[in-house]
């Protein structure tokens, strides 16, 4: 059993990890081939997400006092941790689209902004769109009324220039 000095440095870095962070998931790893997992990883990695496995009891150690202290429950058999900063569906989004393809990754909850999701909750969270999409969906939707009122003056000043 490993000493409570070289536990400690795994502990702060997982804490380090969750300090700040929008989104933690936590999901069984057990059953994915390597391809599946570099892929996986791949993936995440490109949107920013960052995934780890660690022991149970670290991540325990490391959750205890915090808003990801939900996540103690699921600490059982492989576990790996999916942490993003900045998007908070991004991990929930990249994990359950995988775990479509790979039936071997399950699941198993996560925190979003603060609040406690089990696996049927992150994959309601996954169908989320991100940010980036969400706020030009708001931009269409905000200048599409502007663009349409401005073709109706322009057709209507065309109308007054054939009458003239």
């Amino acid at each position: 059993m490993a000493k409570v000095e070289e536990k400690k440095p795994i502990i702060d870095e997982i804490s380090e990890l969750l300090n700040g962070a929008a989104t933690a998931v936590v999901v069984d790893y057990r059953g994915l081939t390597v391809e599946q997992d570099t892929n996986l990883r791949k993936q995440l990695r490109e949107a920013g997400v960052v995934y780890k496995v660690y022991k149970n009891t670290m991540i325990n150690f490391a959750v205890k006092g915090t808003e990801f202290e939900e996540l103690s429950q699921h600490l059982e058999g492989p576990t790996a941790l999916a942490v993003c900063k900045d998007d908070a569906t991004a991990a929930a989004r990249i994990l359950c689209n995988f775990a479509k393809e790979a039936e071997a990754l399950e699941v198993k909850g996560g925190v979003v902004e603060g609040t406690y999701y089990d696996a049927a909750g992150v994959k309601e969270i996954a169908n989320v769109p991100s940010r980036e999409v969400l706020l030009s969906k708001l931009l269409g939707s905000m200048q599409s009324p502007i663009a349409n009122f401005a073709r109706v003056i322009k057709q209507i000043a065309e109308k007054n220039e054939e009458v003239a």
